[in-house]
């Protein structure tokens, strides 16, 4: 009996609740160090935090919530560093499993705002589009350049080849279309690193959106890499040009169609955790890649600058082998000889 009544006073014996100081020197930082850490100001800060409160608020204070700005401020510092998650929440007093729940939910919230801050252009959005567009090589009715890029991933558990990439490691391929900008105006980001770039667009929304309403120049044409098939809709640099208004037209085309390359090196700059490599389920780094865009979008208009702008970025090959059936000939053989022949 006795050791019985001992057993039940010990078994139900409970330590208390330790709950580590939580660290917030935002107040304390001046904008440029706040940058440096987050890629965002205070003010940029505070707008998404209102941007996410009806997401990310606790109704309660019960076990001392964390507050949406920190919830925030957490999900942040992972995007811009990709620390592991067990570093993150010690940074800020926190345990990892509670890093990584913030993170999750934060992604999920930004994830859902995708159709608000990463859509395609109205009409009236695509005129100014397509006179940025030409004002930089010459190019007639651009209205965005298009483009597949990998964000690395830990080797995952089924299906792995599949996410094996051309290069050889596992990765995330993701399609964006971006504007004069840099802005992504459409983005997918579900298929595994050995999907090529023109499945990807001939499984897409955009294309039917594109078949559907396409009228040439005049609703305007995408700009793409060597790697799709030339449409009416999305033209694609000439293989092995036989003059020189060929040739023109290749160069207009690759420097315009730089401008996606300069937005993927501006998005991996500004989130390195899309440089690195991350340590998560596909799904997961889907829901984050998704975003990071949202972000990147958010920067652009809060006029966030740019990180590193005068770091070298790579225009891609214009030689390589067409994937798809060519059927837009007609419409790069008008530009070449209406604005490219002299």
């Amino acid at each position: 009996m006795a050791a019985n009544v001992l057993f039940d006073q010990l078994g139900r014996q409970r330590n208390d609740r330790v709950y580590r100081e939580r660290i917030d020197h935002l107040d304390q930082m001046r904008d440029e160090e706040v940058r440096k850490r987050y890629r965002f100001n205070k003010e940029s800060i505070r707008f998404i935090c209102n941007l996410l409160r009806d997401k990310l608020q606790q109704p309660t204070k019960r076990s001392q919530a964390l507050s949406v700005e920190l919830q925030v401020l957490i999900a942040l510092r992972f995007y811009a560093t990709g620390n592991f998650l067990q570093v993150l929440g010690d940074t800020v007093g926190i345990d990892k499993g509670t890093a990584s729940r913030v993170v999750r939910k934060v992604s999920l919230a930004l994830s859902e705002l995708l159709p608000v801050y990463v859509k395609w252009p109205s009409e009236d959005e695509k005129r100014e589009i397509k006179n940025d567009f030409y004002k930089m090589a010459g190019f007639p009715g651009v209205i965005g350049c298009i483009d597949g890029t990998h964000v690395r991933i830990q080797r995952p558990s089924e299906n792995e080849p599949a996410f094996i990439n051309r290069k050889g490691y596992p990765s995330i391929n993701v399609q964006a279309v971006c504007d004069s900008k840099g802005r992504f105006t459409n983005l997918v980001a579900r298929w595994p690193g050995s999907t090529h770039d023109s499945h990807m667009l001939r499984t897409s929304n955009l294309r039917t959106v594109l078949e559907r309403d396409n009228n040439g120049l005049q609703n305007g044409i995408l700009l793409g890499d060597s790697g799709y098939a030339c449409k009416p809709y999305l033209v694609t640099p000439y293989l092995r040009p036989s003059d020189q208004s060929q040739e023109r037209y290749n160069g207009s085309h690759c420097r315009t169609r730089v401008t996606i390359e300069r937005a993927f090196g501006w998005w991996k700059r500004r989130f390195h955790c899309l440089h690195g490599e991350l340590r998560m389920h596909p799904e997961r780094v889907c829901t984050i890649i998704g975003a990071c865009a949202v972000l990147h979008n958010l920067a652009i208009l809060l006029r966030e600058p740019q990180l590193d702008q005068d770091q070298d970025v790579d225009i891609g090959e214009i030689n390589g082998q067409n994937n798809g059936q060519e059927d837009g000939n007609g419409v790069r053989n008008y530009i070449t000889r209406t604005f490219f022949s002299q």
